[in-house]
């Protein structure tokens, strides 16, 4: 599955929201940012002790001593400074847009007992484990992948759930040990060899939060670079912090664009994979994996990870704004199938693209209400006609119509179910973990959200890059897109009542996180990956092919190592690679130790034009490929396709040897990239 790519033509690339029964009342700016010694309170405002959290923690009155305010995430300048979000609630509100709701909306509700947790065990994949029947081999499969923090958290949502059925229906529920029995967790390899690490199983009690690491002043982070390894489950490496008895190394700093830690991955011999590299049928179960370990971290963390139920989504009357993304996307795919980003969106982010970076107060100062709405009107009449033109386009409408389009989805962008989750972020003292348990959320956010968050967030940090003529710094941009992304029709959530200067750092620090760590957050954990790898094996059954014309020659290259006696353990010494879009003959080079993917690419490009590298002004007659093409190694690709993965796109630092190894009955398939 490739990245969600925009239109060359265009040229750019859960807080738990219950409905109010009135607009809720205007708030005060001076009053939220203008006092004196406030932010020495804001990392106790934001819940960030070491003790467990169970909702969001009451505001403590207690004056900070001065010399505490090195220890806020958020500096002391940008305390003060959050301006930018009163100011676009106000503005949401002065334009009316606030309504009565008639509970038709998406913004969710509270779950039932027992029923968050019903809810959670059918998205991962584990609602039959409810039933009366015993394991079969899909879910035998399935926790055999699991390490033993995610199948302690399996554990207490099967036993939460067998207490709220017993009270609520008086009726015999299965026990937790009948359905595990004498199953015990395996340790999982990471998807790059190394081996999970041991904990012992979580005790019946309530988990203890890991102690909080000492604040790091800024100037101890800013500029270092960090590793960040996703080569085991993030609940394994919080559980062994706790069981040496060891404090995170994240720690919590001033926040400000310029003590931001960098964090790198270390790169393991099968590389990295993107979200983009992997198909849509592995992405799910990507994301059922990251449900399962979101909440044993969580768990470890000794947080109370918040979910709402989506509730039912109103009929849209419009074909552009308050429409779902996936309805969006369906009208698009008539007219551009590969169409990942909705059109509209993508409209609007190239007109502020081209007339909006480097204009001053962009995304903050408010367009014209009258223009507003009549260019919303405009749009909903003429976009799909292509009628519509973006010449005129004011920069700060265009940034007003981009605002509106996110702040009216249907359901919110983070999604109603999973937004109290990211509002949780914050509460999490080291930010190493926060990140942790963000990453796991955009991977359990749906694909139209996800790609659609994607794009916004590069944009985001384009207009972030134009700071010097713009005036928008990384928090200023922060702040002005919290309460669209947060506050679900401008509607501050009932939880959060009396507490808006929490909800105010906590959303501005997601997004702060989001724009900033982007590039880290669009990863696949390599646990995850071999994860998937373990349940495909174990399932006894090859993953259906995404592309169908290589079926034939797949089936044929197995019959041959069949017959020639070869199986996973006898590892051959040349590598035959086969060509998705020349199907001629194979491609063989050596299978070394030292070979990786860019040496087969290299080779191939060679192949291919024999004599081209150097010359200028001469096309091969022999070449296969423009010479055009040949100069863009980004546009070749090699995937390994079957086997224990349906289709996925290799890093060109990864070797190939311990691909094979990893999946000894795939196949290695060059391919051009997708435009």
């Amino acid at each position: 599955m490739a990245e969600p790519a925009l239109l060359s033509t265009v040229q750019m690339e859960r807080l738990a929201p219950v409905s109010l029964a009135s607009p809720c009342p205007r708030i005060p700016r001076a009053h939220i940012a203008r006092q004196p010694g406030c932010c020495a309170q804001h990392r106790t405002d934001l819940g960030c002790s070491s003790g467990p959290v169970s909702q969001l923690p009451q505001k403590n009155p207690r004056r900070a001593h001065p010399a505490d305010r090195s220890h806020s995430r958020v500096s002391s300048a940008e305390s003060l400074s959050l301006d930018g979000f009163w100011m676009e609630v106000e503005q949401i509100q002065q334009r009316a847009e606030l309504r009565e709701e008639d509970g038709s909306g998406g913004e969710g509700r509270p779950p039932e007992e027992g029923e968050t947790e019903s809810q959670w065990l059918q998205d991962t994949g584990l609602s039959d484990l409810l039933g009366g029947l015993g394991l079969d081999s899909h879910h035998r499969g399935l926790l055999s992948t699991l390490t033993q923090t995610q199948v302690a958290a399996v554990r207490r949502r099967l036993a939460i759930y067998a207490r709220s059925a017993r009270r609520r229906y008086k009726a015999p529920v299965r026990d937790v040990r009948d359905i595990f029995g004498g199953f015990n967790s395996g340790e999982t390899p990471s998807e790059n060899g190394h081996s999970g690490m041991k904990w012992t199983q979580l005790g019946s009690g309530s988990p203890k939060s890991p102690p909080a690491a000492e604040p790091e002043g800024p100037q101890a982070q800013a500029g270092m670079e960090q590793a960040f390894h996703m080569d085991s489950a993030y609940s394994e490496q919080a559980a062994l912090l706790l069981q040496r008895g060891r404090q995170p190394t994240g720690g919590t700093c001033a926040w400000s664009k310029g003590s931001l830690p960098k964090f790198r991955i270390p790169k393991g011999r099968l590389g990295l994979t993107r979200i983009g590299d992997l198909s849509s049928q592995d992405l799910k179960k990507i994301a059922a994996l990251a449900l399962i370990e979101l909440t044993a971290l969580c768990d470890v963390l000794g947080l109370d990870l918040k979910r709402s139920k989506a509730g039912k989504q109103k009929a849209a009357e419009t074909r552009l704004f308050g429409v779902p993304l996936e309805a969006l996307l369906e009208a698009d795919r008539k007219a551009l199938p590969s169409t990942q980003v909705p059109l509209v969106l993508q409209a609007l982010l190239s007109c502020l693209e081209k007339r909006g970076l480097d204009m001053e107060g962009i995304l903050r100062v408010p367009g014209s209400q009258a223009r507003v709405k009549g260019l919303e009107q405009k749009l909903e009449r003429d976009f799909h006609t292509g009628l519509f033109s973006w010449d005129e386009v004011h920069h700060n409408d265009a940034s007003d119509l981009l605002k509106r389009f996110i702040r009216e989805l249907p359901a919110p962008l983070l999604t109603a179910e999973y937004l109290p989750a990211f509002a949780v972020v914050p509460n999490i003292p080291d930010l190493r973990q926060r990140l942790q348990a963000l990453h796991l959320l955009i991977l359990i956010l749906p694909e139209p959200n996800r790609n659609t968050l994607k794009a916004l967030l590069e944009f985001l940090r384009k207009v972030v890059a134009q700071e010097q003529s713009n005036k928008m710094t990384l928090w200023n941009v922060s702040t002005v897109m919290a309460p669209n992304l947060f506050l679900h029709r401008g509607q501050p959530p009932k939880l959060l009542k009396g507490r808006e200067k929490q909800l105010a750092e906590g959303a501005a620090e997601v997004v702060q996180m989001m724009v900033h760590y982007q590039d880290l957050l669009w990863m696949v954990s390599s646990f995850l990956v071999a994860q998937v790898r373990n349940l495909n094996d174990s399932s006894s059954r090859r993953p259906q092919l995404c592309d169908t014309g290589l079926k034939t020659w797949l089936r044929r290259t197995h019959a041959d190592r069949d017959k020639e006696g070869d199986g996973p353990e006898a590892t051959p010494t040349v590598a035959k690679i086969q060509v998705a879009w020349l199907i001629k003959d194979t491609l063989e080079v050596p299978l070394t130790p030292s070979t990786k993917v860019a040496h087969v690419l290299r080779q191939f490009t060679e192949r291919l034009s024999p004599g081209l590298q150097g010359q200028e002004g001469n096309e091969d007659k022999d070449s296969l490929l423009p010479r055009s093409r040949l100069r863009k190694s980004a546009d070749i690709v090699l995937y390994e396709v079957g086997g224990n993965l349906s289709e996925h796109r290799l890093d060109p630092d990864a070797y190939l040897l311990d691909l094979y190894r990893a999946n000894p009955y795939g196949a290695w398939v060059i391919k051009q990239s997708p435009p």
